[in-house]
């Protein structure tokens, strides 16, 4: 979604959101599981790399000879230049330093100014995907794909679509090498496949007639789960009552549609002070086909688990915060660990959160990092910059993040490198 389109933050209303949140059903745990070692994510070092725009919802993503990426969009309040070349960056050294990325012209379809999406499969092959935004209609323009089989070193582009009010695209690779990318237009989830090292894209029939893409997910069995919301079309479209995972052991030719285990509730004005904002909900999958789940009931940050393709969910209570909770993330590994993220606000301070989840365990284990400070504001009041903060396992066993820096009093613009330890 593109976050300019309204007031990303408003704090007065944000801390207003206090309301209690609905009681634990009988398959949660009576309280937030914590290991007894350790107590928690110590930060090795951090990195802010400033840059000639912000990294707006910035994607994180490792390549196998340990390069990191980051890719995001800037922040253009007054443009509408939707054909400008993505942004990108790689690291050689665990974040240490970063250099921009060439991901070719415009010309070449290297196009987009909004949400994006970045995934590297077991070969190596980088899977860029992002959309174009008109902020004079506020509607998507367009979704397209770059691949690159050189550690970014030259792209190929696809331009998937071009419909009006294309919006939140997400790319995954399942372990036979097909890439897998969806999104919405206000008309239900979209749905394409990548065949040959994103050389090949075919569409296929839609995932749902209705609802948002609000996650994409692949198994280590090439499973594949969509989280369907009720709000798409960057917020010009609202669907009552599509909320919904969908569910493919099929390579994607068929999907089962799953009850979501949350009590949730979606505000499509983005201006109700009783609730809370939402746009991601995110899936992951374990490395026994688990699938995961995580969301934010406002104080309350859950996570389910199912063992039966979504059928059935165990929720366990990970997070409680005297304020509010919301715009959770989450990935996981082939350890049966697990990253989520999300932002915490009490009163007027907000803060990011990481989370390392031990799910092999009979009971999630949770170890938090410090609250993040962040460097993104609206005005004077904090800001998000996006709907979401990402994380990544690190090969050396460390946990990298990564938040915006977008601080236009300052001049200052880019986003910062976290990297945590484990111990």
């Amino acid at each position: 979604m593109n976050s300019t389109r309204r007031n990303p933050l408003i704090i007065a209303a944000l801390a207003l959101l206090l309301a209690a949140c609905q009681p634990s059903d009988p398959g949660t745990d009576s309280g937030i599981t914590q290991p007894s070692k350790p107590t928690q994510l110590h930060l090795v070092n951090r990195v802010d790399h400033l840059a000639e725009n912000a990294a707006r919802e910035p994607m994180l993503a490792l390549h196998p000879d340990g390069t990191l990426f980051v890719g995001g969009y800037g922040r253009q309040d007054t443009g509408t230049d939707w054909t400008v070349p993505p942004l990108l960056w790689k690291s050689g050294d665990a974040g240490d330093t970063w250099s921009k990325v060439d991901v070719g012209t415009s010309g070449q379809g290297a196009q987009g100014n909004s949400d994006v999406d970045l995934t590297v499969a077991a070969d190596g092959t980088v899977y860029f995907l992002t959309m174009g935004f008109n902020r004079s209609t506020r509607a998507g323009t367009h979704i397209t794909m770059g691949v690159s089989r050189d550690v970014g070193a030259s792209w190929q582009w696809n331009m998937l679509s071009k419909t009006e009010f294309d919006d939140r695209p997400w790319v995954a690779v399942t372990p036979d090498s097909t890439a897998h990318a969806i999104w919405n237009d206000g008309a239900g989830v979209r749905y394409f496949q990548g065949q040959d090292g994103g050389n090949a894209w075919s569409e296929q029939p839609r995932i749902s007639d209705q609802g948002g893409s609000s996650h994409l997910a692949a198994g280590p069995d090439g499973e594949l789960a969509v989280r369907v919301s009720n709000l798409s079309a960057s917020g010009n479209q609202y669907d009552e009552g599509a909320d919904a995972i969908a569910v493919s052991t099929d390579g994607g030719s068929s999907w089962q549609l799953q009850d979501i285990p949350g009590t949730i509730e979606w505000d499509p004005t983005f201006s109700d002070p009783n609730k809370i904002m939402r746009w991601v909900e995110p899936l992951a999958w374990g490395p026994d086909s688990t699938l995961y789940h995580l969301w934010s009931e406002g104080s309350e940050v859950f996570l389910a688990r199912s063992a039966d393709l979504g059928e059935t969910w165990y929720k366990t209570l990970i997070h409680q915060t005297p304020g509010k909770s919301f715009f959770p993330y989450l990935i996981s590994n082939h350890r049966g660990q697990l990253l989520a993220s999300w932002y915490d606000i009490e009163g007027t301070v907000m803060t990011g959160r990481i989370a390392h989840i031990d799910a092999s365990a009979t009971v999630p284990a949770v170890t938090l990092a410090d609250p993040l400070q962040l460097q993104a504001w609206n005005g004077e009041s904090p800001d998000t910059a996006g709907e979401y903060l990402t994380a990544e396992f690190l090969p050396n066993g460390e946990i990298g993040a990564v938040t915006t820096i977008q601080d236009g009093t300052e001049g200052r613009y880019g986003f910062t490198f976290w990297r945590f330890s484990l111990r």
